[in-house]
């Protein structure tokens, strides 16, 4: 193999300076035609062209051998004396050195503009790349996106044949997340490989820096015998560093001989750089919302307390001492009758704080939503509404506990809004379950005008519906009502699976 490496530059050697020889032959071919027209030394400025191609694309040292041999050709077949490697007349050896260096000199400026072109364009290219890439994760798209896209840039831009990112698992394994390919192969995301053996992965952990892998010829691990199968001669790495931990690595890879430019190394680091961010944000994201379900789980925890608390404790205790005194009117002589109204009218105070402690009890958690779920509670909340309201529940199913209670208090909370502000002579509840969601929708036919932004109880709202991943979205043009649609990711407790197709969500009636 390391012959073939050492060959390659060779070959690329000799094909220039065969191009370069039949360019000056052709050259001077056509000098040859139109040398009738004028002395030969006016042609000579011609074999500058060339120079100039080969410097281009070759370099300056094969720029420098065609102009020798255009040198020694043009003076072999148009200086006197003709066909003889020599020149009579001084100042014709003059010009044909001036010559001879001037085309030099041109073929370095033309083999320096070329360069120069060449790491312009790499540049740009390099900078659309990470600004495409920075983009996505400034749009907070998911991080599987952002991993596809950077594999994919990576690939494209190191000229490699494939491209790889995996992530570092807590067992000593990777896990591909995203693959890339230009050649027909077949690269399995989600697979987990064993850091054992020649590795590049295995590498960039060890050096905790970028790698690279001349060859896996010979070499042990299941990592290494994919490649050899895949045909990969050499793969450069570079980790992926989040919040100071070696999170993961991108690999990229060739099959043909030809190393990987020096530069290659700089080049997948900044798009790491990119990486490492959009993990870290979907990591605060998670946490943030893990931190909001957490909130959101204690208070409906502390809602169900404090309804236990109030109905085991305080509304028996109640009971208990309506029915004492009512049994104490009973006793009292027939000639005490204002004791007897006394009691009779403390005992009614006492069942109208029994209602209310139960109507409060009812707003802070209803038991019937616990022990019912979501059919028997909602119609509840229908009947207890000022508004008259229109209730489909399309499901009888059971759901996990904060999906059943988001739904419950949108819908309770929307109905009060609705009472209290909005004007409206009905409304309508639609719930159904839709997928993998449970879309609720609430409309009212009053004046509309409703802001979550103002400060209003749909903030709330949206923060319990967020916290579970949901979403909500509220459309209340002024003078043409309310419509809260909202979509809650489910899993059904009653251990069936949904069948169903998807349908169009029902048109709530203003």
């Amino acid at each position: 193999m390391a012959r073939r490496r050492v060959s390659q530059p060779t070959v690329r050697w000799l094909g220039g300076l065969l191009a370069g020889v039949t360019m000056v032959a052709a050259l001077s071919g056509l000098v040859a035609l139109l040398e009738p027209l004028a002395p030969p030394l006016h042609f000579q400025v011609l074999y500058v062209l060339p120079i100039v191609a080969v410097a281009i694309r070759w370099g300056t040292w094969l720029a420098a051998v065609t102009a020798a041999v255009g040198a020694v050709v043009y003076a072999y077949l148009f200086l006197p004396p003709l066909y003889a490697f020599q020149v009579s007349d001084p100042w014709t050896a003059v010009a044909l050195g001036v010559f001879l260096v001037t085309a030099i000199v041109v073929g370095q400026l033309a083999a320096r503009l070329r360069r120069s072109a060449l790491e312009s364009a790499r540049l740009s290219e390099e900078q659309s790349a990470l600004r495409r890439v920075a983009t996505l994760v400034a749009q907070s798209v998911p991080p599987t996106t952002v991993f596809e896209a950077v594999t994919q840039e990576i690939g494209l831009l190191c000229g490699a044949d494939l491209a790889r990112m995996e992530r570092y698992e807590g067992d000593g394994a990777v896990t591909g997340l995203a693959v890339w390919s230009s050649v027909p192969v077949q690269l399995a995301v989600g697979t987990r490989f064993e850091l054992e053996g020649l590795s590049v992965a295995r590498d960039v952990r060890q050096a905790g820096g970028p790698v690279r892998v001349e060859s896996f010829s010979g070499a042990a691990g299941a990592i290494a015998l994919e490649a050899r199968q895949l045909g990969i001669r050499s793969s450069v790495g570079c980790p992926i560093v989040v919040a100071g931990r070696m999170w993961g690595v991108i690999a990229a890879s060739r099959k043909s001989d030809e190393p990987f430019p020096v530069n290659t190394e700089s080049q997948i680091a900044s798009f790491t750089e990119l990486v490492a961010t959009a993990i870290a944000n979907a990591e605060s994201r998670a946490q943030l919302a893990a931190s909001r379900a957490r909130v959101v789980a204690a208070a409906d925890e502390a809602r169900r307390r404090l309804e236990r608390d109030l109905h085991d404790g305080a509304q028996q205790r109640l009971v208990s001492l309506a029915f004492e005194l009512r049994g104490a009117k009973d006793v009292v002589p027939a000639e005490l009758p204002a004791l007897r109204a006394d009691l009779g009218q403390v005992a009614d105070e006492l069942s109208e704080v029994m209602e209310e402690l139960r109507e409060l009890s009812r707003g802070i958690h209803p038991a019937v939503l616990s022990h019912g779920g979501l059919g028997p509670a909602l119609r509840a909340v229908a009947r207890r509404s000022a508004v008259p309201v229109e209730l489909r529940v399309k499901t009888e199913s059971r759901y996990s506990q904060p999906v059943e209670v988001a739904a419950y208090y949108v819908i309770s909370e929307a109905l009060t809004n609705t009472s209290k502000h909005a004007g409206a002579s009905r409304a309508e509840v639609a719930v159904e379950e839709r997928g993998s969601t449970l879309r609720v929708f609430v409309s009212d036919d009053g004046a509309g005008g409703a802001d979550p932004r103002r400060g209003s109880g749909l903030i709330g709202l949206r923060d319990r519906v967020e916290a579970i991943g949901g979403s909500i979205e509220v459309t209340s043009p002024r003078g043409d009502g309310t419509l809260i649609q909202v979509s809650l990711p489910i899993q059904r407790r009653d251990g069936a699976e949904w069948t169903g197709e998807d349908t169009a969500p029902p048109r709530a009636t203003r």
